[in-house]
């Protein structure tokens, strides 16, 4: 099938290297052809249309996603925006601020517009859902499950916070907001300095969402300061009010850290991915981080007895279930 898309592309006589994948079943290919390059996207189990759309549309905002140069169910071939990955080059206090502006100047161009209309809502009652898999799967998979009740507790309670700190779902999130999904285009301008990658998943959503994703990174340490001084830019620059901000942050926050509790333990039990446990202490610093804001006051008290710490032996054991190549 690719042979066949590559070939009708006009880039059959390429050379492919394999380039690193993410947590999805996707697969990607840098291809060079004479001085030229490009990615091939395959997506077996995804919507590549909906990418080349949304692709399409960030695109016409001014901002930098990739260009689609060919497109077939579960292929695409992309423009090669390089290897500049903000987790690399954010190698000093200085560098790793002005990257992080960069890229909170990508999200401020995107809120200036709606979000596409037919993309799903990630409303109160859809985000307080997906706390499910913190008890599913992490709390599960560590031998310690929530007593009964808990997991409908907390989405009820997550529901309720949601609905007074961050209700509306206005602008388009593209929801794996961090350093390893935005690329440094030093050769561009303003917002399209960030180089956009992986919104596949796009929903709509509230603006605070790809924020707390970026500054509260589960794959690095990002400095008190450069997540200070993105919050300040984007609010200096969209004038909103900024305890309320700051509200929505802790409780998107908390939404997105629990969750991703629960993903990292499920992609070690189902598709044998370990070295997603190694992340889990951040996350979950960052979750009671989070847990610390009024706002999150009750739910705070009722995770505390619910969830385990991820202690070392914790780790081990979701580690175990990883299943056996």
């Amino acid at each position: 099938m690719s042979a066949t898309f590559l070939s009708e592309a006009g880039w059959a006589e390429a050379v492919a290297k394999p380039l690193a994948g993410d947590a999805s079943a996707r697969r990607y290919s840098r291809l060079t052809r004479g001085g030229e390059t490009a990615i091939l996207m395959e997506d077996p189990e995804g919507d590549t249309a909906l990418f080349a759309r949304l692709a399409r549309h960030l695109l016409s905002l001014g901002l930098s996603a990739p260009r689609i140069l060919a497109e077939a169910p579960s292929l695409l071939l992309i423009e090669d925006l390089g290897d500049g990955l903000v987790a690399r080059l954010a190698t000093d206090p200085e560098t790793e601020k002005r990257l992080y502006l960069a890229a909170t100047d990508a999200l401020i161009a995107l809120h200036r517009h709606p979000a596409p209309p037919d993309l799903p809502r990630a409303d109160p009652a859809r985000l307080a859902a997906m706390t499910d898999l913190a008890f599913d799967c992490y709390a599960e998979g560590a031998g310690q499950p929530a007593p009964s009740g808990t997991k409908e507790a907390c989405a009820a309670a997550f529901e309720a916070a949601l609905a007074t700190h961050a209700p509306e779902t206005d602008v388009m999130i593209l929801r794996d907001y961090h350093a390893e999904n935005i690329l440094w285009l030093p050769d561009r301008e303003g917002a399209a300095r960030a180089g956009l990658l992986d919104f596949q998943d796009a929903l709509q959503g509230h603006r605070a969402y790809d924020l707390v994703s970026l500054i509260e990174d589960a794959r690095r340490d990002v400095a008190p300061a450069t997540a200070e001084a993105a919050i300040r830019h984007y609010l200096t620059a969209t004038g909103l009010p900024e305890q309320p901000f700051r509200a929505a942050l802790a409780v998107l926050g908390a939404q997105r850290n629990l969750r991703i509790l629960g993903v990292f333990a499920r992609l070690a039990a189902t598709r044998g991915k370990p070295h997603y446990i190694d992340l889990i202490p951040r996350v979950w610093g960052h979750l009671q981080t989070d847990l610390r804001h009024p706002a999150l006051a009750n739910i705070a008290a009722l995770l505390r007895d619910a969830l385990p710490a991820p202690t070392p032996d914790i780790l081990q054991r979701l580690k175990s279930t990883c299943p056996t190549p």
